[in-house]
């Protein structure tokens, strides 16, 4: 699977919008994690992420902060009673902006693959095993520190540039442009149909997350919360050649590899093997646990507080 810096022009895209601070994006990290493994390596696939702002800078403030903190909590655990994703067991506050972890999450892109997922992830972990959601500059930058082959000074000079801004705004542009199949969807059993949704300035955008494959003669949208195999049916549905390969790995091997693992994720991406493995450090939510590999536990903010992101 190529990244969005190379230059041949893939059979198929897939363009995931997102947000790092969506419960319902967070949720789908298994399924994700798992189409993506599949395709790791196939040239002809290019996925790439469009940041959505799912919190603007120009939404109103709430009139009672607390209240809605609790209204969102209790929003966030209905979800991931359908999603079993953990939540954290206290949220301090809804997120004021998804400007800087989104900011952050595109400028690691220019890392590699491999830091940039790593880099999301934990952006996502700062809401929802935190409580504590990465929403300016100085906390999205000190919740990534830590992260193996980040070069963290590199990332907040890159995350306070112009072009990282512009391919962000960009990014959403791009998702209050939805495709005509998102515009109007019937409930078909899904919790999270993933109907388009509007905007508080009146436009429309895709519900996150959706994923939108594409090639030279057609495209699929898979919006909302969805099955692993309703993704495997539109990547089959537009290029038959492209059949994913899912991979079970054993349960040290995916914890090494991803080095954070929800019980929906052991499920998903592991064979079964005898679990946790040696070392792995145990962190409990108010949805299950979540497990972190002894490296990664070692920088991690839930376990240990995270190193200073000044130069």
């Amino acid at each position: 699977m190529t990244n969005d810096t190379d230059a041949a022009q893939p059979a198929l895209e897939i363009v995931e919008f997102t947000d790092p601070l969506c419960p319902w994006a967070w949720g789908s990290e298994p399924v994700f994690r798992r189409l993506r493994a599949a395709l790791t390596g196939d040239t002809r696939v290019r996925w790439r992420r469009a940041y959505c702002i799912l919190f603007d800078h120009d939404d109103d403030p709430a009139p009672d902060p607390a209240a809605e903190t609790a209204w969102y909590a209790r929003y966030v655990e209905d979800i991931s009673a359908h999603t079993h994703a953990p939540r954290a067991l206290r949220l301090s506050r809804v997120a004021a902006s998804s400007w800087p972890a989104s900011l952050v999450a595109k400028a690691a892109e220019a890392q590699g693959e491999q830091v940039a997922d790593r880099v999301l992830r934990r952006l996502r972990e700062t809401v929802f095993v935190l409580g504590e959601p990465a929403d300016t500059p100085e906390s999205a930058l000190a919740a990534v520190s830590g992260v193996p082959g980040l070069d963290v000074h590199r990332l907040a000079t890159d995350a306070a540039s112009a072009g990282v801004l512009e391919s962000v705004r960009a990014d959403r542009a791009e998702a209050r442009s939805p495709v005509e199949d998102v515009l109007s969807l019937r409930a078909d059993g899904s919790p999270h149909p993933g109907a388009a949704k509007e905007t508080p300035d009146g436009q429309l955008r895709y519900a996150l997350p959706t994923l939108l494959l594409r090639t030279a003669t057609g495209h699929r949208a898979v919006p909302g919360w969805r099955p692993y195999e309703a993704y495997v049916s539109a990547v089959v549905e537009l290029s038959p050649a492209l059949l994913p390969a899912p991979t079970a790995l054993a349960p040290a091997d995916a914890l090494a590899r991803y080095r954070t693992l929800t019980e929906p994720e052991r499920t998903a991406l592991t064979d079964g093997g005898a679990w946790p493995p040696a070392g792995a450090v145990r962190v409990d939510t108010g949805n299950g646990p979540l497990w972190l590999h002894p490296e990664e536990a070692a920088a991690h903010p839930a376990v240990a507080p995270a190193p200073s992101s000044s130069p």
